[in-house]
């Protein structure tokens, strides 16, 4: 597999496994009586019923019913849907389960988010062949957990991922580097992974349409327009990368959450009271980990799906709710118009260190404040591992907007957050 000219002691074979319709098919694999073969959807507020449809079921799918639809246009679509309030310490288990199976055949192994990861099994022939291997985890994710998932085998992950991306649900496709001109180079290039809308329309206006066209694309001028990312693309269109599988670190690099929105937010204590729950369990997980972050950054996303990401680097590290939720405000004030519908808010916590490593200048005054905060910080985090998210809140954090689900573990999740993974390594009696 790969091009010829890779030598064969580098050669490396990569497997994408990607769960189809994930949320919806876990849902069919507990309660196969009420949602096995009918068009479900999970949706962020289904009581709303402005709630937004986060996944369907492929069932749902064939009536027209797409992700980013309210519920009442989903319903509108497939007057039979039957919606789903998210439970993503369920989806969590399955994700852990998935993962295992996998597991048993790689340590090299990359969870994108909560649906989706890369294996490196370049070292793993004693499992038998590329295809083989991959054969035999989809069956087995089929048979122990009831989930269909669809597995890219490729030289690389660019192409791994757009392997699997070829054939759903419940497939193996291979995608060698030869068949690349064959199979990507006459689609649009907003279907290369790593290519989004915006970069696609840029290329337009270089006259440049389709994976084939930017492929053979003058690197100098892409490298003008786009910077190395530029030069990646042309790579990336020949169907040649070289990024490496990279397993979970023990300590993350950052700490994110973020959730969309059953309703467009445009006031600004609307939003306001968002970040503060954002701030809230960002700075707990931290916490947890023992870490202070440098940075805090904010991402916004409109009803059209366009995101702005924004971030400032703190003075002084810290696992401050207060200063994580004051420094994301003033981002939300500075880059966000007043007025302006928000359709999904996320606050993210970079360069992480260890509490203990990290000397901390303090003036006389926070000297003697800061270890009575410490301690009232601390005896709080306790009582809420106790008894619970909602047993100690601060007056800002009330209300029965979506923001106050955030807190509630079973209803909120991102298919990005990745704690859950690290923790599955001290196992857990309830999983698979």
């Amino acid at each position: 597999m790969g091009g010829g000219h890779v030598s064969e002691s580098k050669r490396r074979i990569i497997l994408h496994i990607d769960m189809n319709a994930f949320y919806c098919s876990v849902h069919a694999a507990e309660q196969p009586e009420l949602y096995r073969g009918k068009p479900t959807a999970v949706a962020g507020s289904v009581e709303l019923r402005k709630g937004i449809v986060v996944t369907s079921s492929y069932e749902a799918r064939a009536r027209g019913v797409r992700t980013g639809m309210t519920v009442h246009q989903a319903m509108k679509a497939c007057p039979e849907l039957i919606v789903i309030s998210p439970d993503f310490d369920l989806y969590r288990k399955y994700s852990r389960g998935f993962m295992r199976i996998a597991g048993n055949y790689t340590p090299l192994i990359e969870a994108v988010s909560i649906d989706e990861c890369f294996l490196d099994i370049t070292g793993s022939s004693q499992f038998g062949t590329p295809l083989e291997i991959a054969e035999t985890i989809r069956r087995r994710v089929l048979e122990e957990l009831t989930l269909p998932c669809s597995i890219g085998v490729a030289p690389n992950k660019l192409l791994a991922k757009m392997a699997s991306d070829m054939r759903k649900p419940n497939a193996v496709t291979v995608l060698r580097r030869r068949e690349v001109p064959a199979l990507l180079w006459g689609k649009p290039c907003q279907t290369l992974y790593g290519v989004g809308s915006k970069t696609a329309d840029k290329l337009l206006r270089l006259n440049i349409r389709t994976i084939g066209e930017l492929a053979a694309a003058d690197e100098r001028v892409l490298t003008e327009r786009f910077g190395v990312y530029g030069a990646w693309m042309k790579q990336a269109a020949n169907g040649l990368d070289d990024a490496p599988v990279e397993p979970l670190a023990e300590d993350p690099k950052s700490i994110g959450h973020t959730t969309t929105l059953p309703a467009d937010l445009t006031g600004r204590e609307q939003y306001r009271r968002v970040l503060l729950n954002l701030a809230d369990q960002t700075t707990r997980r931290m916490r947890h980990r023992r870490m202070v972050c440098s940075t805090v950054q904010i991402s916004i996303r409109d009803p059209d799906m366009r995101t702005i990401t924004r971030a400032s680097t703190l003075k002084v590290p810290t696992d401050s709710l207060e200063e994580v939720y004051e420094t994301a405000c003033r981002l939300m004030d500075t880059h966000w118009k007043a007025g302006n519908p928000v359709r999904l808010l996320g606050i993210i916590l970079q360069s992480l260190a260890p509490k203990e490593e990290t000397p901390v200048q303090l003036d006389l005054f926070s000297y003697e404040q800061k270890p009575k905060r410490d301690r009232l910080v601390t005896a709080m985090d306790r009582l809420r591992d106790k008894y619970g998210e909602n047993a100690v809140l601060t007056a800002g954090m009330l209300g029965d907007d979506p923001s106050s689900l955030i807190r509630n573990k079973k209803a909120r999740g991102t298919s990005l957050q990745k704690d859950f993974l690290r923790e599955a390594s001290t196992g857990d009696e309830n999983d698979y």
